[in-house]
């Protein structure tokens, strides 16, 4: 009897431990995120990667959210717009995600919105700026940056304005830019255009008179490139040349396009007082052109690894210097805000499925829609609570400049400690 009896205790055993290993599996918390890992947004997407995976590594090594391990569950999109929409729906319909986080690029979160929408899921959107995304009318939106990309121009206004002496500002500009989303949403702003809902051609807003002209320069170049393939780019630096600007704005798609850019000009020798551009705030684009040519050219951004905000992980105090330390202990190079706006996506996501108490998407909507500026989100990029439509209320960019080869930032002053002195002109490429 008991040689029997053994076997069928150890298979009893066995048994009880597969169902209770498949039963820990089952209850792992799965978070599904589609990125361009590959294709013409591939460096920013990576980049994406890296945050949300860094973020959830740290929250299960702390035990994960409400007592269960996060599965991050990450497909690359190819930077196609239509690849995102399916798999988004595949997170939802056939991987029983109960959360997601955000793609990169307003292109592909436009249409992945009414996607998650339709499934009523909290969408915390880590790089999608254009105004349209919000004005869709969806319910559970939430911006993780500053603001629509469309006044993101207020902010380098203001730099002009309180930054370079009187008398002495630029007062021509060159505005070049991709034929993108985010880009066009940018040049909106800064040039004082209108906002239209191409589908039903609502007006969505009137920018007028643009940042520019309110800081009173003159536009005499505006010119815009193919969002794909463009490859023109010494013809175009000649013809910012050519129109004597005293300034150029260069917005770009991705780091790639502002290296092109900023190497086109020098080849042709342009000399303007101040650039800036939209992206170029990544270590790629100073390795890239190298010091000289990044030599005070402006970038805005949302982070800074010297910003001192307070923010939390796991429930306990987790700043931009814990940041940094962990992400190069991991990756082995020191991040950027590619890495820093998903990781502060999963803080979101992290706090608000606590404080709901549940991974029911609409309970997290409630939770997040409650945020207040006393009682807000806290993240690596600040503070957050967000208006009606998503958009974060009461925050400005940390505008940023290439200096001795490492990026300072100089606006907005008498808020942080460590700000730069802005330099101006720029001394050539």
């Amino acid at each position: 009897m008991d040689s029997i009896e053994k076997p069928a205790k150890a298979v009893l055993a066995l048994a009880a431990m597969l169902l209770l290993a498949g039963v820990a599996h089952a209850e792992n918390l799965k978070i599904g995120a589609s990125l361009p890992i590959t294709g013409g947004l591939s460096v920013s997407g990576e980049k994406h990667k890296r945050g949300y995976d860094l973020c959830t590594k740290l929250i299960n090594q702390a035990g994960g959210i409400l007592g269960r391990q996060v599965e991050l569950i990450v497909s690359d999109n190819r930077s196609d717009t239509a690849t995102a929409i399916n798999q988004y729906e595949r997170f939802i319909n056939v991987d029983k995600v109960e959360a997601v986080y955000g793609t990169f690029s307003s292109r592909l979160t436009f249409p992945v919105a009414s996607i998650l929408s339709k499934y009523n899921m909290v969408h915390p959107i880590p790089s999608g700026g254009a105004l349209r995304i919000y004005e869709q009318g969806y319910k559970n939106l939430f911006y993780f940056q500053v603001n629509a990309a469309e006044y993101t121009g207020k902010d380098v206004s203001n730099v002009i304005k309180q930054l370079i002496p009187a008398g002495t500002a630029p007062k021509t500009v060159a505005v070049v830019s991709a034929d993108d989303f985010f880009a066009n949403a940018i040049a909106a702003g800064l040039l004082g255009q209108k906002v239209v809902d191409p589908a039903t051609d609502k007006e969505i807003a009137d920018l007028a008179p643009g940042y520019l002209a309110d800081a009173g320069i003159q536009v005499v170049m505006e010119e815009k490139w193919p969002d794909e393939g463009f490859n023109d780019w010494l013809n175009l630096a000649n013809s910012i040349k050519r129109s004597g600007a005293e300034m150029v704005v260069g917005l770009t798609a991705s780091a790639e396009e502002a290296v092109q850019l900023t190497r086109a000009l020098k080849t042709v020798g342009a000399t303007p007082k101040l650039v800036y551009l939209s992206q170029g705030a990544q270590v790629e684009f100073i390795e890239s052109v190298g010091n000289q040519s990044a030599e005070g050219v402006m970038i805005h951004t949302i982070w800074h690894k010297d910003a001192p905000f307070q923010s939390t992980l796991a429930g306990k105090p987790f700043g931009n210097a814990d940041f940094v330390k962990a992400f190069e202990a991991e990756y082995g190079v020191e991040p950027d805000e590619d890495s820093a706006i998903p990781f502060a996506v999963c803080q979101g996501i992290e706090q608000a499925i606590v404080g709901a108490g549940t991974t029911d998407n609409a309970k997290m909507g409630e939770w997040l829609h409650a945020r207040t500026k006393e009682n807000p989100v806290r993240t690596l990029l600040g503070d957050f609570s967000w208006n009606d439509v998503g958009l974060p209320v009461d925050k400005s960019h940390i505008m940023t400049q290439w200096q001795g080869g490492q990026l300072k930032f100089v606006y907005p002053t008498g808020v942080f400690e460590g700000v730069s002195p802005f330099s101006y002109p720029k001394a050539g490429f």
